[in-house]
């Protein structure tokens, strides 16, 4: 779906992408820049209530093993 940008950096998100997101006036929206692309991320108004139950069926010991890996992989790069 390609939309144009206006002279001011302004585009429009289409209005079927901003429902099915639920963005509204108001709304934040994240920009990631991946480095080959950029990506737009909906902030929920409550991040807290949002993220619940995203760990359900984890183990808090999958969890650390799984951050312990991250912060390898993070510190490897920065070397």
């Amino acid at each position: 779906m390609a939309v144009t940008v206006s002279q001011k950096g302004q585009l429009v998100i289409p209005a079927a992408v901003r429902k099915r997101y639920r963005i509204v006036p108001g709304s934040r929206v994240e920009i990631l820049d991946t480095g080959q692309e950029i990506v737009l991320v909906p902030v929920p108004k409550d991040a807290f209530r949002a993220s619940r139950g995203m760990l359900k069926g984890y183990s808090v010991k999958a969890f650390l093993n799984w951050r312990r890996q991250e912060r390898q992989r993070a510190h490897a790069r920065i070397r």
